[in-house]
């Protein structure tokens, strides 16, 4: 009797409430679409694609500080703290801003493949990839030079991709439903493995001390990847229309935002695999995120949509124009 009951316990304390919930909204208003925010924990600064432009948002104070203008439909942002360097990928110019960091003025221009989405900055070779979903390889650019390395292919429609710090990328690719391996320093694709059961991987984060990648699907699964055997060993349903994916590092959770459902995924180990242990409601549209790893807030991007119009005969029902001027911020804590 006795282990039963302290079993039953260790299983109610793992299986409890994280405490998460929404604590505020930053308005930004204005027109256009967005995609990946990125957080500067350091700095306290949260950068926000949008459109044309990346909103620079103070994570003290939740106001908005500054622009980086001209990011022509802007995708991910990237950073180089030690360079003083930021960089966006711009999918409409092909091209990639370096900015600085202190003052978000646009220091240089790099042209890519095309289409560039996903961008990550890699430490150990100083080397900034963007992940071009048209001409579906990826660009190497060097952060201190500003000049391009290489492009190199990679697959159909690569997403987002994790850093290891170690000397590792990671990217989904999306329409082949695989996870791939990149040396920065070569650079090129080192092993590709499949993501079965996982469709159209998007979001992508890491755990870096347990060695597992986290990639959210569209048919509602997290594919959970050991880094040593680019193997799937748990897939933990998650909800509708996920596009990211984070963790946090000194809480052991990782998270899915699911935009067509409204809502937040948490997954955790529990007794030797990782289950999803607990639904957060957030927006319907707040499908992209960006975890504080400093205050664990976790920032989504939102807008509100008018009424669907009537579909035509034959068509499913569509989704309503942006209401206009009610971009924000939805923000997520404790």
């Amino acid at each position: 009797m006795r282990t039963l009951l302290v079993v039953v316990f260790a299983s109610t304390a793992a299986l409890a409430a994280e405490g998460f919930h929404v604590t505020d909204k930053i308005k930004i208003g204005g027109a256009g679409a967005w995609d990946y925010l990125t957080v500067d924990s350091a700095a306290h600064r949260l950068y926000v694609s949008h459109g044309t432009g990346v909103e620079v948002i103070d994570t003290d104070s939740g106001k908005v500080v500054g622009q980086i203008a001209d990011t022509q439909g802007v995708h991910g942002i990237a950073i180089a703290p030690a360079l003083n360097k930021g960089f966006t990928s711009n999918g409409r110019t092909n091209n990639v801003t370096v900015f600085d960091l202190k003052t978000l003025q646009k220091t240089g221009e790099v042209a890519t493949g095309t289409n560039p989405d996903a961008i990550c900055y890699e430490p150990k070779t100083q080397r900034v990839f963007t992940f071009n979903g048209r001409s579906n390889d990826a660009t190497a650019i060097d952060a201190k030079s500003n000049m391009a390395v290489a492009t190199f292919a990679v697959g159909p429609k690569p997403e987002f991709c994790a850093v290891d710090g170690a000397g590792k990328i990671y990217v989904n690719i999306e329409n082949s439903n695989e996870i791939v391996e990149i040396d920065p320093q070569k650079p090129d694709v080192t092993r590709r493995s499949p993501l079965a059961p996982c469709e159209a991987p998007s979001g992508l984060a890491i755990d870096t001390k347990a060695k597992k990648l986290f990639a959210v699907c569209s048919n509602k699964v997290m594919a959970v990847v050991d880094t040593n055997t680019l193997k799937v060993t748990d897939t933990p349903p998650i909800g509708a229309g996920p596009d990211a994916a984070a963790f946090d590092s000194s809480l052991g959770l990782a998270f899915s935002s699911n935009g067509q459902d409204g809502t937040i995924t948490i997954v955790k180990p529990t007794n030797g695999k990782y289950d999803a242990v607990e639904t957060i409601p957030t927006e319907r549209t707040a499908r992209t995120m960006a975890l504080d790893e400093r205050t664990h807030r976790i920032y989504l991007s939102a807008a509100e949509f008018g009424p669907a119009p009537e579909p035509k005969e034959g068509q499913k029902k569509g989704r309503g124009a942006v209401v206009p001027d009610s971009f924000h911020i939805v923000v997520v804590g404790k």
